[in-house]
Order: C-alpha cells, then structure tokens, then sequence
C-alpha cells in the first residue's frame, strides 16, 4: 500500500523542487448589474481570491463591477502581461458574477449588460473564449482559468439563452479549466458571505505541496458537502507540466505521500479512509492527529448508526442497522478507552460494524503499552515520609473506612483508595500525562488478593526501610497494608 501512496505523490515532490516562475493573475467580481439581478457574493468572492492568490505568490489585478469596457482593457491588459512574462510565466484568470451560454458558447456579463434578443449577447457580454485566446497568445507553459459563474440565467426571458450554466469549453494545450459546477448545471451563489466553491479554493489553495488537480479534487469534495450533493464542480486539464500553488518544504517522496494522503483522508472524514491511513503509517507524523479524528468520526457514525444506516459516497461498510448491544459495548470501549473495552466488544461482536476500527485500537494501546516505562515497585521507591517503625498495631478491613494514615486517604477503604489518584509521580520524572489524575491501579494490579500479598510481604519486611519507601500515598498506607494482613486480609 506504502508504494502506491508513493507514487502518487512523486510528481508533488518534483514540483517542490521546481524554481520560482512568474505567476500573474487577474481577478473580475461582477456583483452590482444594472440591468438584471445583482449577486450578493460576487465581489466578496473576488476580494478573497485575489488574497489567496497573492498569498501564494501571485500579481493580482483585481477589478471588480466592470462594465464591457473595462472588463475588455483588463483582459487586454493581462495578456500583454503574460506575453512579457515568457514562456515560465503562469496565467491565472478567475472570474465571479453572471455567466451565460448560447449555441454552446459562453459569455461573462459586465454589469452594464443589456439583453433583448440573444443574437446582440456578443455586443454587450465577453466571450469566455476570448480569455483563452489571451493566454494563448503569450505561448507561456501554464494556464489556469476558474469560472465561478453558473448562477441562473438572468435573462430567462430571452429567447435561444435558455440553458442553464455553462457550456464545456476546449482546454488548449498547457491550460486547466475549472468551473464552479458541471457544465449545463447551476451553482450556488452561497448563504455566508461566499459562495460554497470559492470559499473552499481559497482554503486549499494555501495547502503547501499540494499538485492543482489535487486542490480540485478537494474543492469538489468539499463543495459537495456543504450542498449535500446538489453542486459538483468540475475541471478539465490539458497540463504539459506539474503546478502547486503553495511549495511546501522539501520532504523525502515517502513523506511526501504520507502528507498528500493525510490532506485528502483529513479532508474525506471517512473513518474506513482514515483506519486505512493509520495502518500504513502507524509510526507516521499524522498518526495521532489521524487518531483523533477517528474517534470524533466513530462517534458521528455511532450517534448515526442506533436509528439508520449511513450513505456517504465513502463510508464505513455499515449496510445493515447497528445493533443496540453493538452500539453500546462500542460507546463504552471509546469512552474508557481500555484495552479490556475493546477485547469485549470484540469478543462479543468479531465481525461486527467497528471490528477493524477496535483491532487498530487494540493493537496502538498493546504498543504504548510495551513502549511505556515499567513502574518500579513500591518498596524501591524512595519515601519522604518515614514512619514510626515501633507504631501500635490497629485493626484494618477491606471494606471498612481507614482511620489511620495520611489525610488524604482517610475514611476511604483499601479498595476506594485504589481508585484515588496519585499524590506525586510514582517514577520521577515521569510525564504528568501517565500519572496526574489517573487511578492508581493503572500502575499496579490492585485487586484484593495483590493488596494482601503486598500487605503480607510488609509483615516480613518490616524495617523503616521497607516502610518508609515512598508510595503514592505516602508511608502511611503501606502501615495500613500491614495491620489489613495481620488481621488475614480481612
């Protein structure tokens, strides 16, 4: 699995290694029209594109509420600028607002656009294609054209300019076109402050190493969250060489797929995707970050799977309905997080909806478990309480409250006082994280019958040596253990 996640993110790591190129950019919101219904978002669209873009390095020309004019000097504008840029140069032209199409041919409206009959549309609207053939005419190796500007057709009363969206367009060679939505489809204009695909561009866009098919491909995803399916952009590519809007730092191939893989499984929330990325790199940077959000999507799926199944385009494979029972021995597992937990779950349930999730559990808490310092016993552990060996003998029982001892065990019994937390570290220098407000008989196997072995072994051994060794709960609890087995663990 390692080599196919490798391959993919060879080129990525070429382009890291790639030199600087020229990068130009012109950025058009059309928001305010005069003649046909303005779009609430079209300029903040604009505004936050070309930040991004800048971001990542590019000469950003900005216009926004154009008219025909001034919509035509720009463009002008920028092809003069690719065309004295070379042939390393990249072109990126993004446009926000009103976009038609007649007899498959696609137009961008200025805001001064006035439409009775369709056959005037090339007097008053701008050609898509007359963008290409600026960017061609520079004969640079890299074009990128975004088209966020298949709202609904504002001249619905127009005769012949009745289709919805926009028509698919020829990528010439060294170009990538990429649409808001599906050619013929309509896409949203967005309900906070952006529309659903330029919001998610912005955001991906700043991923460092990330190839532009691969930003897309997380756009698209994204998009069709946050429409429930109803938007799927689209792109089409006629690239001759590799483009990351971001470089990120120079990471050996494998490390590179480890990060591409983790930005699209991160980006999926998909638990089977996200268990599969943890198995090929269980000793990986992400590992943890990937554990984490495991377990806030295993509960999304668990608060889900009590009522219905799920049906996401890449989901668990959970077909049937969870079973109450199977539900709630999962709950308890993720809770807990023992390993006790999980081996019941999957005792009780082998094949069940969670096994893989719990065998992967399973197996990371074995390791951290094998990984993690031993404690050393109580006896060999240096004490700064040091008793009074020549105490008086008191009756102690198992169920029965102390009454001797430090106060923060007294009127506990032996066995609540297992449950107490440590008073200080039971290994110095051991992390805060593996002691502090955690039980004690996580450190030790505190059933009733160690206790008494523990007890009887400071009957035997009873020199301030022994006694006055240091104990989460200081020397006056070993006293306890003692006088307990001397009563035979009553």
């Amino acid at each position: 699995m390692r080599a196919l996640f490798l391959s993919i993110a060879c080129l990525t790591y070429l382009t890291a290694l790639a030199s600087a190129e020229p990068r130009i950019a012109l950025v058009v919101g059309n928001a305010t029209y005069s003649d046909v219904t303005p779009l609430a978002n079209a300029g903040a669209d604009a505004a936050l594109m070309s930040t991004a873009l800048g971001d990542v390095g590019f000469d950003v020309t900005l216009v926004t509420d154009a008219s025909q004019d001034e919509m035509k000097g720009a463009i002008a504008k920028f092809g003069a600028a690719l065309r004295a840029a070379g042939p390393e140069a990249v072109g990126l032209f993004y446009y926000a607002g009103h976009g038609v199409q007649s007899f498959g041919a696609n137009y961008l409206l200025p805001v001064d656009a006035r439409l009775t009959v369709a056959a005037d549309l090339d007097l008053v609207g701008l050609e898509a294609a007359s963008v290409l053939r600026q960017m061609a005419s520079a004969r640079n190796q890299t074009n990128i054209v975004i088209l966020d500007a298949c709202r609904d057709n504002p001249f619905e009363n127009v005769p012949d300019i009745n289709d919805s969206g926009l028509a698919e367009m020829k990528a010439p060679t060294g170009t990538f076109l990429a649409y808001a939505t599906a050619p013929g489809d309509v896409a949203m204009d967005g309900a906070e402050g952006n529309s659903p695909f330029t919001r998610a561009l912005a955001r991906e866009i700043h991923v460092e190493g990330a190839p532009v098919e691969h930003v897309f491909k997380q756009v698209r995803v994204s998009v069709l969250s946050d429409t429930n399916g109803q938007q799927t952009p689209w792109d089409t590519s006629s690239l001759t060489r590799e483009f990351v809007f971001k470089a990120g730092a120079t990471l050996p191939p494998e490390e590179m797929a480890e990060a591409q893989l983790w930005q699209a499984v991160k980006a999926s929330r998909d638990p089977v995707q996200i268990m599969l990325f943890m198995r090929s790199y269980s000793d990986g940077e992400h590992v943890e970050e990937a554990r984490a959000l495991l377990a806030t999507a295993l509960e999304e799926e668990l608060s889900r799977g009590k009522t219905e199944p799920t049906e996401p385009a890449v989901s668990m494979p959970a077909p049937k309905e969870i079973a109450d029972e199977e539900t709630a021995l999962m709950e308890r597992a993720r809770r807990s997080g023992t390993l006790a937990d999980y081996a019941a779950y999957l005792d009780a349930f082998p094949n069940g909806v969670f096994a893989e999730l719990v065998k992967i559990e399973v197996s990371a808490l074995k390791r951290a478990s094998e990984e993690a310092p031993k404690p050393i016993p109580p006896e060999d552990i240096a004490d700064t309480q040091t008793p009074d060996t020549e105490t008086v003998k008191w009756e102690v029982y198992f169920d029965q409250p102390l009454k001797n001892g430090p106060s923060e065990i007294l009127g506990a019994t032996l066995l609540e006082v297992t449950a107490l937390s440590p008073l200080f570290p039971p290994i110095e220098g051991l992390p805060e994280a593996m002691w502090k407000d955690q039980p004690c008989a996580n450190c030790h196997e505190w059933t009733r019958e160690a206790l008494c072995d523990q007890g009887k072994f400071y009957q035997k051994q009873a020199t301030a040596r022994h006694l006055s060794k240091q104990h989460p709960f200081g020397g006056g609890f070993k006293e306890n253990l003692k006088h307990w087995a001397g009563g035979d663990c009553q």
